[in-house]
């Protein structure tokens, strides 16, 4: 479904904006609406009903608050109809079937759970941006939208709804309204958009490809070497998967004349855990801060509290993307490192470039390996042949296949592509040769590979 659902982006996206700009400038949110609504239903038909039921609640909810502002209780209780609802539809479909299977294994019982096929599409992205709406409308941050196609638009705009990047109602609340749309915005979108493409299809989709052969292959069969190039494989594939889906998105948005914010700011080269998450899925890791971390009272309590704010953020981050222990042993893996940077390591970390990007790298590298292996006893076998230090030669078969691969991947994980293109200047000829070229056979490797996994469209 998300191979197909990729597809039927491409053959809508060509008829979808040509309506967009034919529509006359009081009509783009209604048929932005209307086309987004189209997208998400042809992908997940099922699940249609919940998309609007998440519309309908967020804006009666911003309306209550709205039209109570001196009554305080009126408000609390609106605000709590939308965080329950909003947590109340991520909960039953995401973590039902995880906390059932945990009660049986602890007590013996044999509750059944639901039956799930998948999650609804871009649930754990679009339930935290219609609750941050609620939450910023109780704040007065936000005025209330009066106008539910508006509304409606901003929670369904098709670019960022499958897979974000987090786009807060505060982010766009003006450009629903007011906005513009230049030739010079729809050219530095397509240009965003052909370098997600090209950063998803040829780089994503080729490294990922060792780390499933090493899967296949069963990790008690490979060499340690092996297991780390696998290892390696997977956070390569991980960040050009998600960081090449979120500048598609903040392309589409430019495009549709909307500014989505950053989402990835070239995370592996940083030089210390702290720095990484400021670099790594950034709305993320904003909106954590933004409503869970600062409520709490953020770094503003004593070093007790401070420690115990952190571990429920970092609980909280790694159960956003999985109900499987695996995802909440990955978040407490990094509470722990950024405690210890916190109390004392980052001070020295900043001393030296080399050995703290090789502190990061490698840090951060194991983490991907918590975060690919679901099964506990399958990643107890990753973690001991990582660790137990047996060689064999076939590693090397394998970087030779993938060599080039892991080279491209490693250069375009930096910022060296980025400077040199900026460098051509003028040479627009040569910036739009690049592009069609990136274009043209990305869409190539789409159209004839069968291997195109996204992701995080499972999150």
């Amino acid at each position: 479904m998300v191979f197909s659902s990729i597809l039927f982006l491409f053959r809508f996206m060509p008829i979808a904006f040509l309506l967009y700009y034919l529509t006359p400038k009081k009509m783009k949110n209604l048929a932005l609406f209307v086309l987004s609504l189209i997208f998400y239903s042809w992908g997940e038909p099922k699940y249609f009903p919940i998309m609007l039921l998440s519309v309908i609640i967020d804006y009666t909810v911003g309306q209550g608050i709205k039209r109570n502002p001196n009554n305080v209780t009126k408000k609390r209780l609106f605000l709590l109809v939308s965080i329950f609802a909003n947590l109340g539809l991520l909960f039953f479909f995401k973590y039902t079937n995880f906390f059932v299977g945990n009660i049986n294994s602890l007590l013996g019982t044999q509750w059944s759970g639901i039956v799930v096929e998948k999650l609804p599409l871009g649930i754990s992205f679009y339930t935290f941006q219609t609750m941050s709406y609620s939450i910023d409308v109780y704040r007065g941050k936000v005025e209330a939208e009066d106008n539910i196609i508006n509304f409606g638009a901003y929670v369904v705009m098709f670019p960022q709804l499958i897979a974000g990047p987090i786009v807060t109602y505060a982010d766009v609340s003006r450009e629903l309204k007011y906005r513009e749309i230049t030739l010079a915005q729809i050219d530095d979108g397509v240009r965003l958009f052909i370098m997600g493409l090209g950063s998803k299809v040829l780089i994503a989709n080729n490294i990922g490809s060792l780390w499933t052969e090493v899967q296949m292959l069963g990790f008690a069969n490979v060499s340690t070497p092996l297991a780390w190039l696998g290892v390696l494989a997977f956070s390569l594939q991980i960040y050009f998967d998600f960081s090449g889906y979120s500048l598609m998105a903040i392309g589409l948005g430019k495009m549709l004349g909307f500014q989505f914010p950053q989402n990835f700011n070239y995370p592996y080269i940083s030089r210390s855990i702290t720095e990484f998450w400021r670099r790594w899925h950034m709305t993320l890791g904003s909106w954590f801060r933004e409503y869970v971390y600062i409520p709490m009272g953020g770094n503003r309590v004593k070093p007790a509290r401070h420690i115990f704010n952190m571990f429920v953020v970092w609980f909280l981050t790694g159960f956003w993307h999985g109900a499987n222990w695996n995802f909440i042993l990955w978040g407490l893996y990094f509470f722990t490192f950024l405690v210890i940077e916190k109390r004392f390591l980052k001070q020295y970390l900043d001393k030296s470039q080399v050995l703290s990007r090789v502190y990061t790298l490698s840090i951060v590298i194991v983490s991907w390996a918590i975060f690919a292996v679901s099964g506990m006893e399958e990643l107890k076998g990753l973690f001991s042949k990582m660790f137990a230090f047996q060689w064999g030669g076939d590693w090397l078969y394998y970087l030779q296949n993938y060599g080039i691969t892991f080279i491209l991947a490693v250069i375009c994980s930096t910022p060296v592509l980025k400077k040199m293109y900026e460098k051509w200047g003028s040479i627009q000829w040569l910036k739009a040769g690049f592009l069609m070229v990136v274009a043209v056979i990305s869409v190539a490797y789409l159209v004839d590979s069968t291997y195109n996994p996204f992701l995080y469209f499972n999150f």
